[in-house]
């Protein structure tokens, strides 16, 4: 069974760091192209990162570049991103997803990915 878990949310303050991580089950990550997206309250949901399969390539949304730094953990079968540099505009539900098949490239259309987690909450406060 596919599963993603998010994990490493919480509450930090402006200026602050956090690492969440996208833990994989079922499969292998490293075969498949990642991205994670964030949603804030009332707000759509946006891509924040992705990265390729095998992890040659990694894509940011212009909010976060130069803060965010997404890796591959392949012995662990997890995808993280490192957040540095809060703000509270970072303050959102954040889920890793996954692309249906092995040889799809990334993308920052919510509508390319098949596999969900559940979440994991980001606040941060000035």
């Amino acid at each position: 069974q596919v599963q993603l878990v998010e994990s490493g949310g919480g509450s930090v303050q402006s200026g602050g760091s956090l690492r969440l991580s996208c833990a994989a089950s079922g499969f292998t990550l490293d075969n498949y192209a990642v991205a994670w997206f964030r949603q804030a309250p009332g707000q759509e949901r946006e891509a924040v990162a992705w990265i390729s399969r095998l992890g040659g390539i990694s894509i940011y949304h212009d909010s976060v570049k130069g803060r965010f730094t997404i890796s591959r953990h392949n012995t662990k079968n997890e995808a993280s991103p490192r957040m540095t540099k809060l703000q509270p505009d970072d303050t959102a539900l954040y889920h890793c997803a996954r692309r249906g098949s092995a040889g799809c490239s990334g993308s920052h259309l919510a509508t390319a990915y098949n596999h969900w987690g559940q979440g994991t909450q980001v606040t941060v406060s000035s």
